[in-house]
C-alpha cells in the first residue's frame, strides 16, 4: 500500500530502531545474568531505540507534539498532532532473548488516533495502518479472523507480574473464559497482541493496567482490520482507561460479556 507521508515517517523510523534493537538483541545471551546489568542493559537499548524514533520523526515533523515511553511527554507548536511512540514492547521477552518483540508508533490528530505502526524485526513483519485506508502487514491486507463460535476461538491478554494488584481479577476472568474456548495465549507484547487480532491470528485480546504508548498503534490497526476494540469499562475511552477489549464483530458481544463479568 502506499502511504501518506506521515506513514512513511513512521515506517521508515521502525525500521531504523528496529535494525539498532536486532543488533542488541544479539548481545542479550552474553550477558551477565543479574538483574542490574540485564536490565540496565535493556534499558540502554530502550533508549537508544527511542532516540532514533524521536530524531527521526522530530525531524520530519518538527512541531508535532511527543509521548514516549523513556522520556515522557513534550508539547508540540502544533496542539493538535502528537507521535506516541514504544521503542520496546515486550522488554522481558528481549531481555530473555525471547524472539517477540516490537516497536510501535501512532499519530495522535485531535483525540483520535490517526495511524499506526507495529514492527516485528525478529519476524521482519510491519504492521501499519491510516484511519480510512485498511490495515496491512509488508504487502498482505489484514482483515479479523471469521471465527463465529467462541470454542474455536483463541484468545490472547497479559498476566499481572509481580504481585500485581490486578491479579485476583484476571485470574477470574481466566477462569470465565477458558471453558468457553480454545485456548488462551500470553506472548508478551501488547502491540503484537493486537496485531495479531488484526491479523487474524488472535480472535480476541483484553487487558487492564496499559499505557498510551502500549495501545495506540494497536488501535488503529486493529480497527482499521475490522475489529472492534472498546475499553472494559464501555463508558471509557480506551487510551484514557489503559484498558482494552477487542475481537471481531461475531465474537465480540460475547467475549465482553465474560470479561465485564
Amino acid at each position: 500500500m502506499q502511504g501518506s507521508a506521515n506513514l512513511n515517517v513512521m515506517i521508515k523510523a521502525a525500521r531504523k530502531a528496529g535494525r539498532s534493537l536486532v543488533k542488541d538483541f544479539r548481545e542479550v545471551e552474553n550477558l551477565q545474568v543479574s538483574m542490574k546489568g540485564a536490565g540496565d542493559f535493556v534499558s540502554r537499548a530502550d533508549i537508544a531505540a527511542e532516540k532514533i524514533i524521536k530524531d527521526e520523526l522530530m525531524e520530519a515533523r518538527p512541531n508535532y507534539g511527543w509521548l514516549g515511553e523513556e522520556g515522557g511527554g513534550e508539547e508540540g507548536n502544533d496542539p493538535t498532532r502528537r507521535w506516541i511512540v514504544d521503542p520496546l514492547d515486550g522488554t522481558t521477552n528481549f531481555l530473555h532473548g525471547l524472539p517477540h518483540w516490537a516497536v510501535s508508533i501512532a499519530l495522535e490528530h485531535k483525540g483520535e488516533i490517526v495511524a499506526g505502526v507495529v514492527f516485528d524485526p525478529a519476524k521482519d513483519e510491519m504492521f501499519y495502518a491510516e484511519k480510512g485506508t485498511g490495515a496491512w502487514m509488508n504487502d498482505q491486507r489484514l482483515r479479523v479472523s471469521g471465527r463465529t463460535h467462541m470454542i474455536e476461538a483463541i484468545f490472547a491478554t497479559g498476566l499481572p507480574f509481580g504481585g500485581r494488584s490486578d491479579l485476583p481479577e484476571t485470574l477470574q476472568d481466566l477462569a470465565r473464559l477458558m471453558p468457553t474456548c480454545a485456548g488462551v495465549r500470553r506472548w508478551g507484547s501488547a502491540a503484537l497482541d493486537m496485531a495479531y487480532v488484526a491479523a487474524g491470528r488472535y480472535d480476541g485480546f483484553w487487558e487492564r493496567r496499559l499505557n498510551a504508548w502500549d495501545l495506540a498503534a494497536g488501535l488503529v490497526i486493529l480497527r482499521e482490520a475490522g475489529g472492534f476494540v472498546e475499553a472494559i469499562d464501555p463508558a471509557e475511552r480506551v487510551i484514557d482507561a489503559g484498558e482494552v477489549i477487542a475481537a471481531n464483530e461475531p465474537l465480540f458481544d460475547r467475549f465482553a460479556k465474560i470479561i465485564r463479568g
